[in-house]
């Protein structure tokens, strides 16, 4: 008896490592693919801020949502990102900040909070819904736009990702990190655990 549980111990094992590296290869896939078109809203990941001034990782993704917008691919910008220990400012927030100094108008910046990569996400649904916008274009880092997909898409929003300009030349052994960690995140939100 033990021994057949730790057989089937073992294959669930190689089942789950196996599966975690085919959505890694999707997650990689998708990191390189700009689908920006037309859409209802740019939706824009947060990233660290210090002191009230985008890191540059949130400043690249400003920067590459702002050119969209100027495009005129979407009226509205969605900035997300919470507080992350910082008493004063959001990535939100400051985001909202960036853009408008940026001369986007202020009624076209929209800022939902989330401490989480999930719960951010869960609030600019629920915000969308609320304003009958249906589709987004999600700017981020590439590897991070399959996994904001799938949530988005799981509440019925059609999702077009635009990844960030990549910053530097990470290593391979960097981005293969960078795709388990996500691909991680990916399943354990199908198994209802959010991160």
């Amino acid at each position: 008896m033990k021994r057949a549980f730790a057989g089937v111990c073992v294959l669930l094992t190689i089942l789950l490592t196996g599966y975690l590296f085919y959505v890694a290869k999707q997650i990689e896939r998708q990191s390189s693919m700009d689908e920006a078109r037309p859409a209802d809203v740019i939706l824009v990941l947060g990233a660290a801020e210090y002191r009230g001034k985008p890191s540059p990782v949130l400043q690249a993704r400003l920067n590459h949502a702002l050119l969209l917008y100027l495009r005129g691919l979407a009226p509205y910008i969605l900035t997300t990102g919470g507080a992350g220990g910082d008493p004063v400012f959001t990535e939100g927030e400051v985001g909202r900040a960036y853009l408008a100094q940026h001369g986007v108008r202020s009624e076209a910046i929209i800022t939902e909070e989330g401490a989480t990569t999930a719960q951010s996400v869960e609030s600019a649904a629920e915000t969308m819904h609320r304003m009958n916008l249906h589709s987004c274009i999600v700017v981020s880092d590439g590897y991070h736009i399959y996994r904001v997909k799938r949530l988005l898409e799981s509440h019925g929003i059609s999702v077009y990702g635009s990844p960030r300009p990549p910053a530097g030349s990470p290593s391979q052994a960097q981005l293969r990190w960078l795709y388990i960690r996500q691909s991680v995140g990916f399943v354990l939100w199908q198994v209802g655990i959010n991160i």
